[in-house]
């Protein structure tokens, strides 16, 4: 049984990402895991770092409660739109306050790379775009897939094990995206 934390970045409650989320939600607790979900346009939080890594302000509470939860978490599932090819303002803002030294990595003195706090947990990446995803792949180069994975997830311990893309999500039709929830 893992204790799994899903992490659902769009704003929107209405969006396709919650739908996403309640199927995994669904299919996990169908498999006797523990699930918790988070919505963070849910929660109450200044989104801006203000200073910096070696200064911040005090965490609120819901990201001190959303700390805990994520060291609770044997697996965390991310769940977010790809806008302008990256991630939305609110998920972007939620790492950059919460995935701080202490708590997501440490820096080292005298070496380059800090160290990986969070290791030992698995994480997977779920994904909508607008854009057809051979543009985003090929064209792009996929920016927000790889911030989200090697510059933030990895960079603190989290192993990558499955990233999902699905899109172009604005002109599927319903078949479509129960298609993709099928997937889930």
């Amino acid at each position: 049984m893992k204790n799994i934390l899903i992490i659902q970045g769009h704003p929107n409650k209405d969006s396709f990402c919650s739908s996403l989320a309640d199927k995994y939600i669904k299919t996990a607790k169908s498999n006797n895991n523990n699930v918790e979900l988070v919505n963070l346009g849910d929660l109450n939080f200044d989104p801006i770092l203000r200073g910096n890594f070696s200064h911040p302000q005090a965490l609120e509470p819901d990201l001190k409660n959303l700390q805990e939860k994520i060291l609770w978490a044997n697996h965390i599932v991310w769940i977010f739109p790809i806008w302008w090819g990256s991630l939305p303002a609110l998920l972007k803002g939620f790492i950059d306050r919460t995935f701080l030294p202490g708590f997501a990595f440490k820096y080292k003195s005298g070496f380059g790379m800090p160290e990986k706090l969070l290791i030992g947990r698995t994480s997977e990446i779920i994904s909508t775009l607008d854009t057809p995803i051979w543009f985003y792949k090929w064209f792009l180069g996929a920016p927000g897939m790889k911030i989200m994975k090697n510059g933030i997830l990895e960079f603190c311990g989290l192993k990558v094990v499955k990233s999902t893309l699905l899109g172009p999500i604005k002109s599927s039709s319903e078949k479509q995206r129960t298609k993709w929830l099928a997937q889930i």
